[in-house]
C-alpha cells in the first residue's frame, strides 16, 4: 500500500484536481462540519480500528483518531498527494502517534479481511468509478458488526450541477452529479446490495445563499472531472455547443437570483451500514 498506485485517466484527473484544491480546502468550515459529523453518527469509541476512505486534509482520519485514543489506530487513505501532505501535516502538528496516512487508490485497497471496526468515506463515495463494486469491497475489511458510514447528497444539492443538468439535458448529454445517491432509497439500495444491514440514514436540510457570480463559478466546462464519468460529459460537444450551453447556464441561474442571492442547496445524508 505503500507503493505508487495504477491510476487509469479518470482517477488521476481527480488526483491533479485535488492536489491543486489542497491549499485551499480547508478554508471553509464545511467539510469538516460534515465530516465531525460522520464520525459522532459512527458511534466510534476508545481502542478501535478505523479507515477513512478518500481522506483528503484528514478531517475525518483526525476527528476519530482523537477517540480511538493510544490502543485504536486510523489509517486515511488518498490519491492526491497534496491532500495527504496537508494531513500528515495537521496530525504532526496534532502529535497524533495513532494515525497513519498513505496514497492508495481506494477502489483497489488490499487490507487485512475482518479487520476494521469502522470504514468511513466523507464526502466522496461518489467519485468512486463503480459504488456497488466499491462498497462490496469496502465491506470485506470489517469485522463483523463493524460499520460503514458515508457521506451522500441529495439529488437537489449544488446548484451549479443541477441547473448544468438541465441545461446540458437539451443537447443529449447525461450529466450525472449525485443522481446515483440521491436519494434515500437509491442509498438504502446500494448498501443492501453490497451486504450491509441495519441501514440507517440521517438526513440534513443544510446550504446557504450565494452570488450569482460564485454560482456562474460552478460551471464545469468539458475538462473539469465529473463524478463516476470518463470522459467528462460535457467534452462530447462541440466548441459552439459548450459556449451555447454556457449562455444558457447563466441565463438559468440570473432567474434563480434573489435579493438574499441564489440559494445552493446541500441536503446531505449520512448513511450507516452494518457488516
Amino acid at each position: 500500500m505503500s507503493h505508487q498506485p495504477e491510476l487509469n485517466k479518470y482517477k488521476q484527473e481527480i488526483a491533479d484536481l485535488y492536489t491543486r484544491r489542497s491549499q485551499t480546502y480547508d478554508n471553509s468550515d464545511w467539510h469538516l462540519q460534515i465530516a465531525r459529523r460522520l464520525v459522532k453518527y459512527g458511534r466510534v469509541s476508545s481502542g478501535q480500528q478505523v479507515l477513512d476512505i478518500a481522506t483528503g486534509t484528514g478531517h475525518v482520519a483526525i476527528a476519530a483518531a482523537e477517540i480511538v485514543g493510544s490502543e485504536g489506530r486510523v489509517i486515511g487513505i488518498d490519491i492526491a498527494t497534496g491532500m495527504l501532505d496537508r494531513a500528515r501535516n495537521k496530525a504532526q502538528e496534532l502529535s497524533l502517534k495513532n494515525t497513519e496516512f498513505m496514497l492508495a487508490d481506494a477502489e483497489a485497497l488490499d487490507f487485512p479481511v475482518n479487520s476494521c471496526d469502522r470504514i468511513f468515506c466523507s464526502s466522496a463515495f461518489i467519485w468512486m468509478s463503480d459504488l456497488h463494486t466499491a462498497l462490496t469491497h469496502w465491506h470485506k475489511f470489517l469485522k463483523p458488526g463493524g460499520i460503514l458510514g458515508i457521506h451522500t447528497f441529495a439529488d437537489t444539492a449544488f446548484v451549479g450541477g443541477v441547473v448544468t443538468q438541465k441545461v446540458v439535458k437539451k443537447y443529449g448529454i447525461s450529466f450525472n452529479m449525485s443522481k446515483p445517491t440521491g436519494t434515500v432509497k437509491k442509498c438504502r439500495s446500494l448498501l443492501e446490495q453490497a451486504g450491509f444491514k441495519q441501514i440507517e440514514i440521517k438526513i440534513e436540510q443544510d446550504g446557504s445563499y450565494i452570488s450569482l457570480e460564485k454560482a456562474k463559478a460552478m460551471w464545469a466546462g468539458s475538462s473539469h472531472p465529473a463524478p463516476g464519468q470518463y470522459p467528462p460529459p460535457l467534452s462530447a460537444l462541440s466548441t459552439e455547443q459548450l459556449g451555447q450551453a454556457k449562455a444558457e447556464f447563466e441565463v438559468e441561474l440570473e432567474a434563480l437570483q434573489t435579493e438574499q442571492g441564489i440559494w445552493n442547496d446541500i441536503t446531505t445524508f449520512y448513511v450507516f451500514g452494518r457488516k
